[in-house]
């Protein structure tokens, strides 16, 4: 596992893959669901994992913490970064911060608390997070009242956040002044797309962040991989009609629920055993099964295709 101080090499040297979080039937962690997801993602080349909103973190207890962090630490790639993520609240950061001082990561995603916010306080929260930990933040901003454009710039500069995870959503991801400002304040270099596939065509190709996060990675890590290459070298038609394999899926979880689904599509398709989600979510109706079973295999066919070379 990557241990070494975070660059902005290490962000655009993969995909980053949003992988679910596997449990058992009874909600403890699953050594071999967990084993078998990441195996698959690593066998295709994708070096960078972050568990976050897919894994359900958002309502993990800190007291599971430990034995997660202990698990992924255990199971990944030598050659793997891993990012697993704190939060949301500012309570739930501060008992996360001495786990995560005392573990190999070096660097947690913050996860973006929903209420009860307001720009100066977290980057408050931000700073005071950074420097318990002693440790930088991989910082998400998906609202624009999350955190104001020069407090993170402050906080890069500071050396207290190494990346920042852009994931606000727009009808046309491709006029975007937030992130032109973002761009403009902390060089695109530091920055990642973190919406999935849905605006990866603007985000890469257009305003030429470092990478994209992608649960669907999962799923089609070589076709995920091969999306980036494409929107690297500039080949905007053959990135769009990669990219259009990917979005029923992505319909799909929009329509549905982005975490129930990716999770249960993992079962579905055969990958890795994720087992029951932890509440506040729940699994998918087994009305909708057969409809993501079939966008999923789908997926799974194309990159299989993509694998071969076809």
């Amino acid at each position: 596992m990557k241990t070494s101080p975070v660059t902005v090499d290490d962000l655009s040297r993969s995909v980053i893959a949003v992988p679910p979080l596997a449990r058992n039937a009874d909600g403890t962690l699953s050594r071999s669901g967990n084993t078998t997801l990441l195996d698959h993602i690593s066998r295709a080349g994708i070096s960078t994992v972050m568990y976050g909103g897919n894994a359900n973190l958002y309502h993990q207890p800190v007291s599971e913490l430990e034995d997660l962090l202990s698990l992924l630490t255990e199971l990944v790639a030598p050659d793997t970064w891993l990012i697993p993520a704190i939060g949301p609240d500012y309570g739930k950061l501060v008992d996360a911060s001495s786990i995560v001082k005392g573990s190999a990561v070096p660097t947690v995603l913050l996860l973006p608390a929903a209420s009860a916010v307001t720009p100066a306080g977290v980057a408050t929260g931000i700073r005071r997070i950074a420097e318990r930990m002693q440790k930088p933040i991989f910082l998400y901003i998906n609202t624009e009242q999350y955190i104001q454009v020069e407090d993170a710039r402050a906080l890069i500069e500071d050396g207290l956040v190494c990346a920042i995870k852009y994931g606000i959503p727009r009808a046309a991801p491709g006029e975007d002044r937030y992130l032109q400002q973002l761009i403009d304040a902390v060089d695109r270099q530091h920055i990642v797309s973190g919406l999935g596939e849905r605006p990866v065509l603007a985000h890469v190709g257009k305003f030429g962040l470092a990478s994209f996060t992608s649960g669907l990675a999962c799923i089609a890590p070589n076709a995920a991989r091969h999306l980036l290459a494409l929107l690297r070298h500039g080949q905007l038609d053959a990135a769009a009609e990669t990219h259009g394999h990917f979005l029923p899926l992505e319909d799909l979880r929009d329509a549905i629920g982005p975490i129930s689904v990716i999770h249960d599509a993992m079962t579905l398709v055969g990958i890795a055993d994720t087992g029951p989600l932890l509440p506040f979510l729940s699994n998918i109706p087994e009305s909708s099964s057969k409809r993501i079973r079939a966008a999923a295999e789908a997926l799974r066919d194309y990159d299989r295709h993509v694998a071969n070379g076809d």
